[in-house]
């Protein structure tokens, strides 16, 4: 009898269920990219604080959002601003009521120029719901790109 392989000693190979933290960011990812607003809604929390870096305060988009008319006047005001955006989430660390999401954003210019750039989300959560989620990322080339 022959020394069994990794591959034949290895349970099956479907990926472990997400735990709900990390179901409730990936449903919020799963809003933003069908633009489904409401479906976003539903994973914040009616306070929820929706953070961005103050350096973009130029474009009205910088600082601190409160609660879900605060959300809804951030996403209204992206598409002055941008032609398009694709979230590509790519790591998901979790720790207690904190999901951190690694990943990497296609950001498209109102002319036409897309540019790929690294972000951080960091995603804090109370009773079930998203209490506050502050994106981290490099305003220096979000703005050469806007203004390209």
């Amino acid at each position: 009898m022959s020394n069994p392989t990794p591959a034949d000693s290895a349970p099956d190979s479907a990926p472990a269920p997400a735990s709900p933290n990390v179901g409730l960011i990936q449903a919020a990812y799963r809003a933003f990219h069908a633009r489904d607003v409401q479906g976003l809604l539903g994973t914040l929390a009616p306070d929820v604080h929706w953070v961005h870096p103050d350096g973009m305060a130029d474009y009205e988009l910088g600082g601190t959002k409160y609660g879900h008319d605060g959300v809804r006047e951030f996403l209204a005001r992206v598409p002055g601003v941008l032609g398009g955006m694709r979230l590509e989430p790519r790591e998901f660390v979790e720790a207690g009521d904190r999901v951190v999401v690694f990943g990497e954003r296609y950001v498209t210019s109102v002319r036409g120029r897309t540019e790929r750039m690294k972000f951080v989300h960091s995603w804090t959560l109370r009773d079930g719901k998203v209490a506050v989620m502050e994106d981290i990322f490099d305003t220096v080339l979000l703005h050469r790109l806007i203004e390209s």
